[in-house]
């Protein structure tokens, strides 16, 4: 692990910083009394949405593009608001420049012994062509749909300021929690796998947060079925198997392509095989009760009826579910010969493997050798194996934020738990501190998941301003809740 560095920040060297720090980064600062106005009524829902807006904004023109992240100026300036609102704030940074913020808020009297409940984000974001967006990713633009464009519109500042905002708005209306404690943690790194930042803090400084309940990424999406709406919520992430995949043949030149043996045009009969295998389904508890709780695993259908019958009800979203029910494996990456007038002896293929929440590594491994088992003349290795995780569900966080969606959305045709196909920063939390209770939780209320999805680490990334205001109520009255 990197070397550790300890900073705690303080108001007056965010003070002294700030300026210089958002001209390095080419950004016009909003004043803090702009961003955070000082509310003598938490339950202000137009001043909650217009301060979640103007953070959003503000974090966009943040160039935090992983690697290399950069996201020290942003951090400050969170930092800044929120040690304003009345927050302790601390920024511990794995290397220079790449500073975790850990933020609390505590009763007056004393934490005693309620819950600490964690508010996670993460502020880095992946690449942006400016030339393939049809606004600039980091201008923060909002259309005449109401539309907020930029890179992290939904990966994933809206949620850092949607959480933050919430945050803030009760700080400075004067509540504190009853018992327990309220964290913001807003890491780094994330989308590169979490090495400086929130695994880092989960195995270097457990201390700093150790928590029992977490409000992530990965839920919260609007699932629709014909004419049902339902909403997700993120209870696990699944695991990787990767492997590798090795043809061998014969070295030559080019030129007389009869004299080598292509270890590369062995490998066709690899990808061929890979593209057109469906592996069998694995319902462990989650997929089942999300196929039961989206009323496809009813009337005595099979789990592979319940996903037909998903296919034809809603094929847009079906993409999108089905990798939550079974190991996927994907071809990603190939090398064979290092020149071109070389016939290759040896040709390797990576793949993607993703397995699902509660699969051990065994497990994991026998399926992999089953599918690969009808090709003959390969040799497969194992290169990275990570149990995927989860969390119950049942219990007062579920039946929290069920109660809240069945009152701000009594429409809807209910929750259902859904497992992530790829994984977020939930996962270190879960493994570091198996009694939290971690969850991804974002609410859209207008944009369903068919069409942010496609959205995430693509150009025009872009949000819906209702469902940012949406989360940021959620959120507000989820603290109030849990907390007291």
């Amino acid at each position: 692990m990197p070397g550790n560095r300890f900073r705690t920040l303080t108001w007056g060297r965010y003070a002294l910083d700030r300026r210089a720090r958002c001209e390095a980064h080419a950004v016009s600062a909003v004043p803090l009394a702009a961003v955070a106005p000082s509310l003598s009524d938490p339950n202000h829902d137009e001043a909650l949405a217009a301060h979640a807006q103007t953070l959003l904004a503000q974090l966009i023109q943040f160039n935090t593009v992983n690697p290399p992240g950069n996201e020290e100026a942003a951090q400050e300036w969170l930092a800044g608001l929120l040690t304003g609102a009345g927050f302790s704030v601390e920024l511990l940074s794995a290397v220079p420049g790449r500073p975790n913020l850990i933020a609390e808020l505590a009763p007056t009297g004393g934490r005693g012994d309620g819950p600490i409940v964690t508010l996670l984000s993460h502020v880095d974001t992946v690449l942006a062509d400016a030339a393939s967006w049809q606004h600039d990713p980091w201008s923060a633009h909002v259309d005449d749909d109401g539309m907020l464009w930029g890179r992290g519109a939904i990966d994933m500042k809206s949620q850092t300021a949607a959480e933050i905002a919430a945050a803030v708005t009760l700080a400075q209306s004067g509540w504190r929690p009853a018992t327990g404690l309220l964290r913001i943690v807003v890491a780094v790194d994330e989308e590169v796998g979490g090495t400086l930042g929130a695994r880092w803090l989960c195995e270097e400084h457990p201390e700093r947060v150790r928590t029992d309940i977490v409000l992530n990424e990965g839920g919260g999406a609007l699932l629709p079925i014909g004419d049902r709406r339902f909403y997700s919520l993120g209870v696990g992430e699944k695991g990787v198997c990767r492997f590798v995949v090795r043809t061998r043949g014969r070295a030559a030149h080019a030129s007389t392509p009869g004299v080598g043996d292509n270890a590369l045009l062995r490998m066709v009969p690899v990808l061929a095989h890979l593209a057109q295998a469906e592996l069998q389904l694995d319902l462990t508890d989650a997929p089942q009760a999300l196929l039961e709780g989206l009323g496809l695993l009813t009337d005595g259908r099979s789990p592979e009826e319940a996903v037909q019958a998903l296919r034809e009800q809603a094929p847009d979203l079906a993409p999108l579910i089905e990798p939550m029910l079974r190991v996927t494996a994907v071809p990603t990456m190939v090398s064979a010969s290092s020149k071109i007038n070389v016939i290759p002896a040896r040709c390797e293929v990576r793949v993607d493997c993703r397995i699902p929440a509660g699969m051990d590594a065994e497990t994991a491994r026998a399926r992999v050798r089953d599918l690969m088992a009808p090709l003959e003349g390969i040799e497969l290795d194992f290169t990275e194996t990570i149990v995927g995780n989860g969390s119950p569900l049942q219990g007062p966080v579920v039946e929290a934020i069920t109660g809240w969606l069945k009152a701000n959305d009594p429409e809807a045709d209910g929750v259902v738990p859904t497992i992530l196909p790829g994984f977020t920063d939930s996962r270190w939390f879960r493994a570091t501190f198996p009694e939290c209770a971690a969850y991804g939780f974002f609410p859209h209320r207008h944009m369903p998941l068919t069409q942010t999805y496609p959205m995430m680490h693509a150009a025009d990334e872009r949000i819906d301003l209702r469902d940012l205001s949406f989360a940021a109520r959620a959120y507000r009255d989820l603290v109030t809740e849990l907390l007291g």
